[in-house]
């Protein structure tokens, strides 16, 4: 506890999960933890996540009073009939309640989570579900490639061919065209999966993409912090039993003690997922190293292959480094 003395949290982000679907005193409560309570800046982000019909007035009244100024709410599409394909319990009916309840509780710090390259979804779909949530004019607007996992009900599905998912070249075609209509009505592209009106960026995203501390708390939570990455159990029963028997320690793994090699690796990988890239500058305050020295090889090869480029004193992504970020991002694991 001696090292959180000097903490400051500008930052709190409650979720993944449906943190909306318990009781809302339990948020309250959360938030106003003397320790969590007498360290966070007045000014600080606080964003909790919702899906739509997990919330009401009341929950509204309560998150707002709790400090709760940022409001991410999973949409993913307004089809019906793709929500439905890929397991959401809510229509886009649903959502619509949902977010004019949260503007009604004077929000005014929204963000949209949208989808693309879902299973049975093409170019006039998404482009009709973009349109409608712009016409809503969130503040933010988040947009993920759909990622199929293991052991779900939609992997089984696609496996089987029941369901099928649009191509590669579709999926990069769905991409360019979400980031055409967004940047047409002005949302800033600040990293690869995120836009948002000015000034309106993610602080807690931006603090974790420019290698910040944080520390996650509940179950199967992870954090950063004094050169270490680690982990929580998932186990929602070993967690509680050993915070009940004053063993906290058991439920903590370590993933990564990091050195300062380790430290400038993700300091670039991290970077790159930002559209405005790595300030040189900023990398050599940090470290007291020049990155294009650092890096020469690494950076030589992608420029050489048109995934990056320099601009003044940035590093960052090509257009075509945008497609192919993976293949970037693998230079510096």
């Amino acid at each position: 506890m001696e090292k959180l003395e000097n903490v400051i949290i500008d930052t709190i982000y409650i979720g993944g999960g449906t943190p909306s679907y318990i009781n809302e005193k339990y948020i309250y409560d959360i938030l106003n933890i003397e320790l969590i309570r007498n360290k966070t800046k007045k000014n600080a982000e606080i964003t909790i996540e919702i899906n739509p019909g997990t919330i009401n007035k009341e929950k509204l009244e309560c998150y707002k009073n709790s400090g709760i100024n940022r409001i991410s709410v999973g949409l993913q599409s307004t089809n019906n009939e793709l929500l439905r394909n890929i397991g959401r319990i809510h229509k886009y009916e649903e959502f619509l309640s949902t977010y004019n309840m949260i503007r009604k509780a004077g929000f005014n710090n929204v963000n949209i989570d949208l989808m693309l390259a879902l299973p049975g979804q093409n170019l006039a779909m998404l482009q009709e579900s973009v349109e409608k949530v712009i016409k809503l004019n969130p503040e933010h607007i988040s947009i993920y490639s759909l990622i199929l996992e293991e052991n779900t009900k939609l992997f089984e599905m696609v496996n089987k061919g029941n369901v099928s998912l649009p191509d590669d070249d579709k999926e990069r075609q769905m991409y360019w065209k979400t980031k055409k209509m967004l940047e047409d009505n002005n949302y800033k592209h600040y990293e690869i999966s995120n836009f948002s009106k000015e000034g309106y960026e993610s602080k807690h995203n931006m603090n974790c993409w420019e290698q910040k501390e944080y520390l996650g708390f509940g179950v199967a939570a992870h954090s950063y912090f004094d050169n270490k990455r680690f982990s929580n159990t998932i186990s929602i029963e070993e967690y509680i039993n050993n915070i009940k028997e004053n063993k906290i320690e058991r439920n903590i793994t370590i993933n990564e003690i990091q050195n300062v090699k380790d430290k400038e690796k993700e300091y670039v990988l991290l970077g790159l997922r930002k559209i405005e890239g790595i300030n040189i500058n900023k990398f050599k305050e940090k470290f007291g190293e020049d990155c294009k020295r650092v890096f020469e090889k690494e950076f030589n090869i992608l420029l050489q292959q048109g995934l990056i480029k320099i601009k003044k004193n940035n590093i960052v992504l090509s257009n075509s480094g945008l497609d192919f970020a993976n293949l970037v991002w693998e230079k510096f694991v």
